[in-house]
């Protein structure tokens, strides 16, 4: 059964908020330094006013907060990409869905078309690695999925690698639209690159976990 999967929202990488807090740091104890050396120097015969002071120490507690603020923002960030990597660990061994290009070993690829639904006809446009059409086939006017079996017009099969699929939707002959397929394909490695998930599928493929769309169990 097919799970549909909501959007994983990805995370920034904490350097920035790191680098941010550090100079913040740095900001906060030269402003000290400051305000306790104006205090001890200060003309006993012309002390500070105590309106000016007082607005003095009011920024003092707005640079430490603020400082606060950012560490713990820095925290919760790193938090929350552990949690996702947590959860996105829990995908590896099954079967993602994205428009992705899919690694052909012999073995069929699922293929989860999503025609116009105006179209007359369809084609599976498959194309290899370096971008040259190898192969045009018919689809029903269906979101069926469809295994491509690899095999050419001969009966032999393609050369393992990575093939993309384009689906044409067709009315009277004109194409009407034209986008990437979207197919099946086992994780096989969940890793955070950049504060972001992404995962690992056969043939050395990378995608960002966002861009699943739906997870089964292996058929």
């Amino acid at each position: 059964m097919v799970n549909a999967v909501s959007q994983v929202q990805t995370t920034t990488t904490p350097q920035p908020a790191a680098t941010n807090t550090s100079a913040l740091t740095s900001d906060f104890e030269t402003f000290l330094k400051m305000l306790t050396a104006q205090a001890r120097y200060q003309d006993p015969l012309e002390p500070i006013d105590s309106t000016e002071y007082a607005a003095q120490l009011a920024q003092f507690s707005m640079v430490e907060q603020q400082v606060k603020t950012n560490d713990s923002l820095t925290s919760l960030v790193g938090s929350i990409g552990t949690s996702q990597f947590s959860a996105m660990s829990n995908w590896v061994g099954m079967e993602a869905r994205a428009a992705m290009p899919g690694h052909f070993d012999g073995s069929p690829i699922t293929i989860s078309p999503n025609p116009a639904a105006v179209s007359d006809s369809v084609e599976l446009v498959v194309t290899d690695s370096s971008g040259a059409e190898v192969q045009r086939l018919p689809l029903p006017v269906s979101a069926d999925p469809y295994h491509w079996d690899g095999l050419n017009s001969s009966g032999a099969a393609f050369p393992s690698g990575n093939y993309s699929f384009t689906v044409e939707s067709r009315q009277g002959g004109d194409v009407i639209l034209t986008e990437p397929a979207q197919i099946y394909a086992r994780v096989q490695e969940a890793q955070i690159q950049n504060g972001e998930v992404i995962l690992i599928l056969p043939g050395g493929q990378a995608i960002l976990s966002s861009a699943v769309t739906a997870l089964r169990e292996p058929v």
